[in-house]
């Protein structure tokens, strides 16, 4: 049975104890690590969120407090109060390595069964039993060094914020379904029967109206939803650290947020970020890395082949050509001797993003090597080493193809190959990059109309609005992601403030003016009472405490997240609920047949 705490009171955590406490009588609590019995003496690990606390139980100290600790397992929650004193053998391992706690009291505050899964860092256990059990998976240390830092982190940013004269601002949780974007969670309406709210998928629309009040610079770190499939490093349900600004241009949003980046890298994780970030037009990105988040790294560029082989005959690269696509390659340094199996996985990598096939030159020290060499000159062999600058034992892979499967494909490719030749395994730099001047909208083959490339209240670049209705897919965006090594860390952009551009938008992206100001009518007509040009960014605040904690998986920085099924296996949610519940709300389900 656990005992009462009766005004104990906890005087110091366990991590915290050095050298100049020795002396001090103190009371720690926590839960037991490890307990070693020596003989006459007990020892106890105490652990807490700051650390680890050696505590002795001697029968010369207090027999009764030694009898007592004789009977404590792993995991049973403790109080102890004694001494602190030099300890004889020290433990340079341990921050509290130098002293240990002469324990002359203990309490028992609760039991613990054995644990489904071992309290410790670097835990080799499957993710299920992980989410299962979180509550214990949180009790690890090096988890709970992650939400320390996921805490820092927000209090920089609040700070910085604060200091630059922001506002931290709620909006609502329950609000309204919106067309254009990811599906939403529904939340029906007991009130309004057969009505629904949406959980938001961010504050856009709601941070807009904040600027036409006046609030001028706005921040929250707030909880946003989508219900899509679950991709890798995708929950549900995930944080965002939204802001927005009014009488804002592109660098001023840009400017601000470098200064935000610096701090908080180097407070949190002692980076010194380099500014000015570079910039990237999104053009640039897409020919050189195949990527509008490209990972500047390692090199392994993508080079337009396409003039260097115009003239070929080989039937693959000339029909290409003709049916205005390109010729693509990138260089893989020192892979000139690959095995002909491996090239073929290659192959059969780049075909799963489109591509036809992938062709390959090696260069060897006397000759030239290739599949399709005697599609070529000797001379016009020479020109496509020269144009891509390879040297012997370079292996050279092509993609002919439409632009958009040569981009997605060696872009792919090109980030295969840094992990097959282990390029990054000890690379633990950070390379950031504006990537800037998006294209405004992008075609949907499928529904054969166009589509916001970011959502449809970015403004168009000034001197692309007059292509609006004309030639949509030539307009680029007043937008700018933030990419972190090779993932995107946030995104922005300055935003449409005026109601005649955002109908013409809007009818750009098949909204007749009915349905409209039907979706979105609030924030139209609120664009009739003088808003401010505005402008902000999101951060994925998740994803940028990954990097800060140097962890690769996004269910490790979240404190319950959901697994690949978008499902909590410690408390079964989403469950059925009572019939009572459903029928105040005017819902019935349809039960799925066998």
């Amino acid at each position: 049975m656990g005992e009462a705490l009766k005004g104990l009171k906890r005087t110091v955590m366990c991590g915290e104890l050095r050298e100049n406490s020795i002396g001090n009588t103190i009371t720690a609590m926590g839960w037991v690590q490890k307990k070693r019995n020596l003989g006459g003496l007990v020892f106890v690990d105490l652990r807490d969120r700051t650390g680890l606390l050696q505590v002795v139980f001697g029968e010369e100290i207090n027999e009764d407090a030694f009898t007592k600790a004789d009977t404590v397992k792993s995991e049973y929650c403790i109080a102890v109060t004694g001494k602190i004193v030099k300890r004889e053998a020290p433990n340079e391992n341990m921050p509290t390595g130098m002293v240990e706690l002469l324990g002359e009291n203990i309490k028992i505050l609760s039991e613990s069964e054995t644990p489904p899964i071992y309290i410790k860092e670097n835990l080799d256990a499957g993710e299920n039993i992980r989410l299962k059990y979180r509550y214990l998976d949180l009790r690890r240390p090096d988890m709970q060094k992650i939400f320390m830092i996921r805490h820092k982190t927000a209090k920089v940013i609040r700070d910085f914020l604060d200091e630059k004269g922001f506002l931290e601002i709620e909006t609502p949780i329950l609000g309204k379904s919106t067309p254009e974007g990811a599906r939403d969670y529904l939340v029906p309406s007991r009130n309004f029967n057969g009505k629904f709210y949406a959980l938001p998928q961010s504050p856009q629309l709601l941070k807009q109206l904040l600027m036409v009040s006046g609030f001028d610079k706005y921040f929250q770190i707030a909880k946003c939803f989508r219900d899509e499939d679950l991709r890798a490093n995708r929950q549900p349900e995930f944080t965002q650290v939204d802001m927005e600004l009014s009488f804002v241009e592109e660098d001023d949003v840009i400017l601000l947020n470098e200064e935000l980046i610096k701090k908080v890298f180097k407070e949190i994780a002692g980076v010194d970020v380099k500014t000015p970030i570079e910039r990237m037009p999104y053009k640039t990105a897409m020919e050189k890395y195949g990527s509008d988040k490209p990972d500047l790294r390692f090199g392994m560029e993508i080079n337009d082949l396409s003039e260097v082989v115009k003239d070929t005959e080989f039937k693959v690269f000339k029909d290409t050509l003709e049916n205005g696509g390109s010729v693509r390659a990138i260089k893989a340094e020192g892979c000139g001797s690959m095995g002909r199996k491996q090239i073929d996985k290659l192959g059969d990598f780049v075909k799963t993003f489109k591509a036809k096939g992938l062709a390959w030159i090696a260069v060897k020290e006397n000759e030239i090597k290739s599949p399709i060499a005697k599609f070529f000159t000797e001379e016009q062999l020479k020109s496509i080493v020269t144009a891509i600058d390879a040297k012997v034992n370079d292996l050279i892979l092509i993609v002919a193809d439409k632009d958009n499967i040569v981009f997605k494909s060696l872009g792919e490719l090109r980030l295969h190959l840094a992990k097959e030749m282990e390029l990054l395994k000890n690379n633990k730099e950070f390379r950031f990059v504006w990537v800037t001047e998006f294209p405004l909208l992008s075609y949907n083959e499928e529904e054969k109309r166009f589509q916001a490339e970011h959502h449809p209240f970015t403004m168009p670049m000034d001197e692309d609005i007059k292509y609006l209705e004309s030639d949509p897919g030539r307009v680029r965006a007043k937008a700018y992601d933030i990419v972190l090594n090779g993932e995107e860390l946030g995104g922005g952009s300055i935003r449409i403030h005026e109601t005649d551009l955002q109908e013409k938008m809007l009818k750009v992206l098949g909204f007749t003016k009915e349905r409209a100001w039907n979706s979105f009518g609030f924030l139209l007509e609120a664009f009739n009472y003088g808003p401010p040009p505005h402008g902000g960014l999101a951060y994925g605040f998740d994803r940028l405490t990954m990097f800060l904690a140097s962890t690769e998986n996004i269910k490790d920085v979240i404190a319950f997240p959901k697994n690949q099924n978008a499902a909590c296996v410690m408390t079964e949610a989403p469950n059925v609920v009572d019939d009572k519940q459903l029928d105040e709300l005017g819902i019935s389900v349809l039960k799925e047949e066998n």
